[in-house]
Order: C-alpha cells, then sequence, then structure tokens
C-alpha cells in the first residue's frame, strides 16, 4: 500500500539513500524537505526538484511540518541530532532511517524521543558504488530488498507506515526482522561480503592486472570500491556479530584450502554442488 499523498516528508541527509528517497517521493508527487550540511548538496536537490524546500541548518518549522521524518546519517551523528533536537518534533511524527546497523541506535532513539514521536527502524539494501545527492538514482530500489525492523515499543501504525514507505518507494520485496536478526543476518550478507572484496583488492599488488581480468573478478570486488569513513563504523558497530561471520568464512575457505592441498577433488566438488544449489535461491528471486 502507498503512503497517504497528504503526508508530508522530510529528509535528513542528503547522500546517495537520503537523495533517492526525495527524488523518489516527490516524482510521486509527495511534499519533501531536506536538511544536510553541505550547501551544494542541498542547492543540487532544488534545482533537480528531488525537494521543494532545504535547510543547511535545522528549522523547527521542517521538523513541526514534517509527518514522516527519514534520517540517512552515520549512526553516531543520528545520536547526536537527536539529542540535540528530538523535542522539536510534533506528536504523532513518524521517523524511519536507512541505518545499515541497529543494535546501536535503536533502543538508545527510542529512550530519547517524547511521547507521541515514534521511531520504526528500516534498512534498504540497497546502494551504488558512488555516494552523494548527484548520484542519486531512485532505480535501485527496484531490484534491492527493503527491511522492516520493529521492536516491542512500535505501534502498528509505524510499522505499517514504515512498511508502506518500502511499498511506496517501489522496493522488490518488504520484510521484517528484529534488531538482533537483522544484525547477524547483515553482519554476513552485507559486511562480510565487503570485507571480503576489500580483502581481495589488497591481496595482490601486481601493477596493471585490471587489463586481464575478466566479468568473475569485477563482479566479487564491485563493493571494494567502498566509503571507509561509513564502513568502518558499521564495521565496528557490528563488531561481535561480524567477527562471528569472519570466523565461519575462514573455516569454510581453509576446508577448501585443504582440499585442493591435498588433491581431494571428491570433497571440492562436494561443496561446489552444495554452494550451486544454495545460490538457486537467489536466482529464483530476480
Amino acid at each position: 500500500m502507498k503512503i497517504d499523498e497528504n503526508k508530508k516528508f522530510l529528509i535528513v541527509g542528503l547522500g546517495l539513500l537520503g537523495g533517492s528517497y526525495a527524488k523518489s517521493l516527490s516524482r510521486q508527487g509527495y511534499s519533501v524537505c531536506a536538511i544536510d550540511t553541505d550547501e551544494e548538496s542541498i542547492k543540487y536537490a532544488l534545482d533537480n526538484g528531488f525537494i521543494s524546500k532545504g535547510s543547511t541548518e535545522v528549522k523547527e518549522e521542517f521538523l513541526q511540518n514534517a509527518d514522516i521524518v527519514v534520517f540517512a546519517l552515520y549512526p553516531h551523528i543520528f545520536i547526536d541530532w537527536i539529542k540535540q533536537y528530538g523535542d522539536l518534533f510534533k506528536q504523532g511524527t513518524i521517523l524511519t532511517d536507512v541505518t545499515g546497523v541497529k543494535g546501536i541506535i535503536v533502543e538508545q532513539i527510542q529512550a530519547m524521543l517524547k511521547p507521541g514521536v515514534e521511531f520504526i527502524s528500516a534498512h534498504p539494501m540497497a546502494g551504488k558504488e558512488v555516494s552523494g545527492v548527484k548520484n542519486a538514482d531512485d532505480s535501485i530500489f527496484k531490484v534491492a530488498n527493503y527491511i522492516v525492523v520493529p521492536t516491542n515499543d512500535n505501534s502498528f501504525n509505524a510499522i505499517n507506515i514504515c512498511k508502506d514507505l518500502g511499498e511506496t518507494l517501489g522496493f522488490k520485496e518488504v520484510s521484517w526482522l528484529s534488531v538482533e536478526d537483522h544484525d547477524r543476518m547483515i553482519a554476513y550478507l552485507s559486511q562480510l561480503t565487503h570485507c571480503i572484496a576489500v580483502s581481495l583488492m589488497c591481496a595482490n599488488e601486481t601493477p596493471g592486472f585490471e587489463r586481464y581480468t575478466g566479468d568473475s573478478f569485477r563482479d566479487l570486488t564491485r563493493i571494494a570500491k567502498i566509503n571507509d569513513e561509513m564502513w568502518s563504523e558499521l564495521f565496528l558497530a557490528n563488531r561481535e556479530a561480524l567477527l562471528c561471520e569472519m570466523d565461519r568464512y575462514r573455516e569454510s575457505f581453509e576446508k577448501l584450502y585443504d582440499f585442493i592441498k591435498n588433491e581431494n577433488r571428491d570433497g571440492m566438488r562436494e561443496m561446489m554442488r552444495l554452494s550451486t544449489k544454495r545460490r538457486q535461491h537467489f536466482d529464483k528471486k530476480v
């Protein structure tokens, strides 16, 4: 179900995701304002019709007019922002986010908000290897998953609004996970894969190998072009879950290493058959 067309949005943080949310919502006729510390980002969003109003300062009128507020900030900035300005929201405002790790923020944010203002967390599993509002692209939602991350403190109304937002933005699939299950799942499906890509790019210093590579290496390392500031914060914020998944991966890799070292072809083929079988589940989702 689509969000009520009369709802007014405020986007806090006009990076790639914040800009893509704004672009999609404005294109569909919603009223969208934005706050970002970078004046050029605000100007670009205004000039391209992503937002109707924007400011580099936190204006109380923006917060008072918004029905739904989307935070597209780094976790520590998000927490500090709510500490400073959270009391300015009107009764009935729904806050949501795009943050990649939930355990460090959800309870903190919910505990800081005054009664009548509700935070329902979400994670759009979408992105590109570039950043900034100038790269905003709402088409990335069409092939991506959207995860609603409710807690016992969330109302059915807020959960449904968050779900409807994912559908309004055009995500391929909307699902639900608890805070704990989300962070465990993301450690494996997102953070570990970024760790592998980074490690692979740093494992060989031979110059010029980009001239000889095929699609397999390009596909495996696509996400190695990485925002180091953001991802290092996310890795540390989800440190225990990520280290657990890295240990599991290391065990699996060492198992394959031993099969190759010992010329155990049957063992290799067994792993490859299991890999192929599990990958087919993803192919069905395309």
